[in-house]
Order: structure tokens, then sequence, then C-alpha cells
């Protein structure tokens, strides 16, 4: 379950650690927006996984928006060995990530 390169910007449903208390699992119909304005936009996209069971991994803030009630669907390019003194990406991936955020922030009303 994890992200390709060159597959388009990643979309994570669910995030964190610890169960209910630490993660995050954002509402269908949430997700079904965020997919359905992608499409729109012709951005391809691949859904996927974080980390290891229980151990967490991407969504730096995402749990902490989720924790305050706010519904989360993580998006970015995939990155390979993050936080490593080299790290890899598709500048696909990035140009797709940017045109899917520019075609979110237009479609909020």
């Amino acid at each position: 379950n994890a992200a390709r390169l060159g597959r388009g910007p990643a979309l994570y449903k669910f995030t964190g650690r610890g169960g209910k208390s630490g993660g995050s699992d954002a509402d269908p119909a949430t997700v079904a927006r965020v997919l359905r304005i992608f499409a729109a936009a012709g951005v391809p996209f691949q859904t996927t996984e974080l980390g290891r069971v229980d151990e967490g991994g991407g969504g730096t803030i995402a749990r902490y928006l989720a924790m305050r009630g706010v519904d989360i669907v993580d998006v970015g390019a995939a990155v390979i060995s993050m936080h490593s003194p080299l790290e890899l990406s598709h500048k696909g991936d990035l140009y797709w990530s940017i045109k899917g955020f520019r075609a979110f922030l237009e479609s909020a009303e």
C-alpha cells in the first residue's frame, strides 16, 4: 500500500497512531469531495497508507487538526526517505500536487 513515484499525489484517508485517540479517519463524504475536485481538474492521484501499524508516520499536522474535530484527508507528493540526507520525489507528482491544491482552494466558497 505504499505510494509510488510518478503516479500523482498520494491521498491518505487515515493517519496517526494509538487508535481513536491519536489518529484520524476522514469521513467518506470528505474523501469523495476531494476525489471529485481532483477528477474535475484532471489530477491523477493514488490512495495509500502511511507508516507501520500503530507507529504512525506522515501527516505532520493532520493528527492535531483531527483532535479538534476537523475532517482530514492528507494529500501530498510521495517522498522516498523523508528526513534523510537524500530525499527523492517525482517532479510530476509535485506538479500534480500543486494543480490539485489549486483546484481545491478554488473550489472553496
